[in-house]
């Protein structure tokens, strides 16, 4: 699959990275931009986080490239959590000092009967809310137990505090759904650019 081509250039400046990670049981790499429209490109080997990932693009008009090899044979449980990781380093590079962010964002989002809310905090600080409870283990092939993984390899490097709440639901890919939309969102609230704060760290510290 070709290379992801980014969104052209908007009026504030595009804040990117690229980010590689390898291991002995997995090989991934992350190219995004956070200014960008919403494009994806995903090739993980794992579907239904391919779906869920692009919800967070398309949501947080994110452009987003990721490509990983893991150890399928054994589990996705370490290709997930990498790409967690990995797309949390590549998220704290292209923020870069935080100036000028609105720095909080959150989403309600509802999918038919499910209902999910995503609250995060640039903060600089590592912190993980999360109360899911799935009304079965897997979605087709996935293990759902698989995206609290995800969320703690993310927020562990992405250094954010992030609260996600499924309020309610009872189609498990619905619950995803809700989760993975409302993440995207919350992320396009906070990382806006603040007119009122243009030049500023958004914190009484002065940094973040």
């Amino acid at each position: 699959m070709a290379d992801l081509v980014f969104h052209p250039a908007l009026p504030m400046n595009h804040r990117t990275a690229e980010v590689e990670r390898n291991t002995s049981e997995t090989q991934i790499r992350i190219r995004l931009d956070l200014d960008g429209g919403g494009k994806g490109v995903f090739e993980t080997g794992v579907p239904f986080l391919d779906h869920m990932l692009d919800q967070v693009a398309r949501h947080g008009l994110i452009d987003l490239d990721i490509r990983a090899r893991g150890d399928l044979h054994i589990d996705a449980h370490h290709t997930v959590e990498d790409i967690g990781i990995t797309l949390g380093q590549a998220i704290d590079r292209a923020v870069g000092d935080k100036q000028g962010i609105r720095r909080y964002g959150h989403a309600y989002v509802p999918l038919d009967e499910a209902l999910s809310r995503v609250v995060v905090d640039f903060s600089g600080r590592p912190g993980l809310s999360y109360d899911v409870t799935f009304p079965r283990a897997r979605i087709g092939d996935f293990d759902v137990d698989l995206f609290g993984e995800f969320f703690r390899g993310f927020v562990n490097h992405a250094k954010l505090t992030l609260h996600i709440d499924n309020l309610k639901g009872q189609n498990a890919h619905h619950v995803a759904e809700t989760i993975f939309k409302a993440f995207g969102r919350a992320l396009r609230m906070a990382l806006e650019a603040d007119p009122r704060m243009q030049g500023t760290i958004p914190s009484t510290k002065g940094t973040l």
